[in-house]
């Protein structure tokens, strides 16, 4: 058995910019953008499970502190390199866990997570009132048949969907005007290594599970010949396909 932790900070090479794809997203939702529409030059920002920083350096906007977090130390090194040659300002990368989070109470404005576990409470407790919470994660049947054919894969063995046990606890840690919006988008991979370079880099097909204790990583070893077979029957015009689904979350500390 190893944990989450350790996936994430075995993988050295962060950039995904190599990986040819092109993707047609279904569902009008952006994180980025509703991040935009509420942040001010006065807000204090937290990005949670940031990785290499990319997404803080290139979408956020200017406000008077972002502090961006991740529990791999690999990627936090990877983000002030990014941060470096971005030279941009008032952005502060700092290694934390999620689920042990030690920011001040009653501090942040905006708090962002993608793609990353959370603990919805703790996120209630660093917000000013009236601050808001933006989560994208990736729900239970996010590339199914990809899963199907592995019989493996993130959430796969779960009962519940990952995006309703978010929001449950979203509306138990206290948020007001919670809205869980389903997010359908369809990939595009080039060729078979454009492929197989997501899966080796991400835990589309680890047994991460939103419920259990005991996870089991394996080493991520992808068996070529269901690769192959997935490929043949999902290649398309455009490339190979493979059907995601995330989700999206809003939600507003609001204390009467």
């Amino acid at each position: 058995m190893g944990t989450e932790h350790d996936f994430y900070n075995n993988i050295k090479n962060w950039d995904f910019s190599k990986i040819q794809y092109e993707k047609d997203t279904l569902t009008d939702w952006d994180m980025y953008d509703i991040l935009r529409k509420n942040a001010t030059s006065n807000s204090r920002a937290l990005d949670l499970g940031t990785g290499g920083g990319e997404n803080v350096i290139k979408k956020f906007p200017d406000c008077l502190e972002i502090l961006a977090t991740d529990f791999s130390e690999e990627m936090v090194k990877t983000a002030n390199e990014n941060l470096v040659k971005s030279k941009r300002k008032n952005i502060t990368f700092k290694v934390m866990d999620n689920l042990n989070m030690n920011t001040p109470d009653d501090y942040f404005d905006i708090v962002v997570a993608r793609h990353t576990c959370i603990d919805a409470k703790q996120i209630y407790k660093t917000l000013k009132n009236n601050g808001m919470l933006i989560l994208r994660g990736v729900d239970k049947l996010d590339c199914w048949q990809l899963k199907r054919m592995f019989k493996r894969g993130q959430a796969y063995n779960d009962s519940l969907p990952i995006s309703l046990i978010d929001y449950e606890n979203i509306l138990d840690a206290g948020f007001k005007e919670v809205e869980l919006v389903p997010i359908h988008v369809r990939e595009y991979y080039k060729t078979k290594e454009d492929l197989l370079a997501l899966l080796l880099k991400t835990p589309i097909l680890n047994d991460f599970s939103e419920i259990e204790e005991n996870t089991n990583l394996g080493d991520n070893e992808i068996e070529p010949d269901i690769l192959d077979r997935y490929i043949k029957e999902n290649t398309t015009e455009k490339g190979i396909l493979l059907i995601r689904r995330y989700y999206g979350i809003v939600a507003k500390k609001t204390v009467i």
